[in-house]
């Protein structure tokens, strides 16, 4: 059993490692190809239950020479799911101010990406809000449906962009205006 884990795991980190496939969301910077978006959407999902997995893919994705904007908003999230995996408060909020300065920097290099702005929103809409770490969240609300209203999805796909409305339907965050908006949006989808 384990060296079934030990396989699937390499498999998956092999995947992550492999260049995306389709132009339109390929980078190529000093000949490095981008990791493939979808095997680090999936690692995402797991990396919240896991703290392992958030290690993991924290350490490959840290080990990117320059990373692009959508790369540090995953790096964000996964210092983020530090946050959330460590029990001891000051690396509780160490991670967070991390992922503060990660998103920070993902926003300022792609403003307009729907997915570092769910990402972000994700994040502050989980976040206590005694903490203070939900200053973005009107502006990453509005930047994202103003996206979605333009079409505009970047790297993100149709799963993805119905994830993210689905998302800021239930977070209960919209306007009914925003609501109503989006939801013709989902059912266009």
């Amino acid at each position: 059993m384990l060296l079934k884990f030990k396989y699937l795991f390499l498999s998956l980190l092999l995947l992550l490692l492999m260049p995306v496939t389709y132009t339109n969301a390929t980078a190529i910077t000093d000949d490095v190809a981008e990791p493939n978006l979808h095997v680090i959407r999936k690692l995402l999902l797991t990396a919240i239950n896991s703290s392992k997995t958030t290690d993991s893919l924290y350490r490959n994705l840290g080990a990117i020479k320059k990373p692009t904007g959508l790369i540090t908003g995953y790096i964000g999230t996964l210092e983020a799911l530090k946050a959330k995996h460590a029990w001891n408060p000051y690396f509780k909020i160490k991670y967070l101010n991390d992922a503060e300065k990660s998103f920070k920097g993902a926003v300022t290099r792609d403003p307009a990406n729907i997915e570092i702005r769910f990402m972000r929103f994700s994040v502050e809409h989980n976040v206590p809000g005694f903490l203070g770490f939900n200053k973005n969240l009107a502006a990453d609300r509005t930047e994202i449906i103003k996206q979605i209203d333009r079409k505009h999805y970047a790297s993100a796909d149709a799963a993805l962009v119905k994830t993210i409305i689905n998302f800021l339907i239930e977070s209960k965050r919209c306007t009914p205006a925003e609501h109503l908006n989006l939801t013709r949006h989902l059912a266009a989808l």
